[in-house]
């Protein structure tokens, strides 16, 4: 990094230290326009980090691109491991050189990161001691307002404590009320059991009657046809008898 930006970055820093020490209300004020110029300071860091990484990169490539285009012209010549041997030695050094230039453009970033870890801790760590005083007076505001709870929980607990024994009179008649609505809902329940069992005794015993009445209408019906069917038979025996006696009154008539 040139030395000018890290002077800005540096020089930004110990004013945002200097400014949340020395005046806490103002430091809330300009924190916003030194934050904006610590990320400018940030952002041109980082596009130089970016700028010389693409020029290694570059090289790198260049490298690669060179060696392939002499090993590939060794073979053209006539010693040719010779050729090659030094092609590759060529490209092995220019790579030994970009690759001392990336570590050293990798610590210098490392490097960077921790110090800006460090600013911004130091940043943080200033604007928690220049905002002390409000969260003190939070801290004061909360507390009494938990001493203002805590006197409201125990006004609420001794307001409790002498409503108790009303509580426990209403409590009773409560359950004492729940007690005779709970009996009252089972001795309804009860007499509905009972009635429909009686409802149901009452069909059965209709239906038997039912069945008695015309089993009885069956068997008089019975009755009645064996006591007609009888009553036709001696009509006809009767009968019968009637006529023969006219036949053998007949035949006594002729043979005088």
């Amino acid at each position: 990094m040139p030395f000018s930006l890290k002077s800005g970055v540096l020089a930004c820093a110990s004013s945002l230290l200097c400014v949340f020490a020395m005046q806490p209300a103002v430091a809330q004020t300009s924190f916003a326009s030194d934050a904006a110029a610590s990320k400018s300071a940030d952002d041109a860091a980082k596009a130089d980090y970016s700028r010389r990484q693409q020029a290694i990169n570059k090289r790198t490539e260049e490298n690669d691109y060179n060696y392939g285009v002499k090993e590939h012209d060794c073979y053209r010549k006539f010693f040719v491991n010779h050729c090659l041997d030094g092609a590759r030695n060529e490209m092995r050094e220019k790579r030994q050189v970009i690759r001392q230039d990336q570590l050293a453009l990798d610590d210098e970033q490392r490097a960077e990161r921790a110090k800006a870890r460090d600013q911004q801790n130091a940043i943080k760590q200033a604007q928690y001691d220049a905002d002390a005083p409000n969260r003190a007076a939070t801290e004061k505001s909360n507390q009494q307002a938990f001493d203002d709870k805590q006197r409201q929980n125990a006004l609420a607990a001794a307001q409790r404590n002498a409503e108790g024994p009303q509580r426990a009179a209403n409590q009773k008649a409560y359950d004492q009320k729940q007690a005779d609505y709970q009996k009252k809902l089972d001795d309804a329940r009860a007499r509905g059991v009972q009635d429909a069992q009686d409802r149901a005794q009452k069909a059965d015993r209709y239906e038997q009657k039912q069945q008695d009445a015309a089993t009885h209408r069956a068997e008089v019906e019975a009755r009645q046809k064996e006591a007609a069917r009888k009553q036709q038979e001696k009509a006809q025996q009767a009968a019968q008898e009637e006529q023969q006696r006219q036949e053998q009154l007949k035949q006594q008539q002729q043979g005088q």
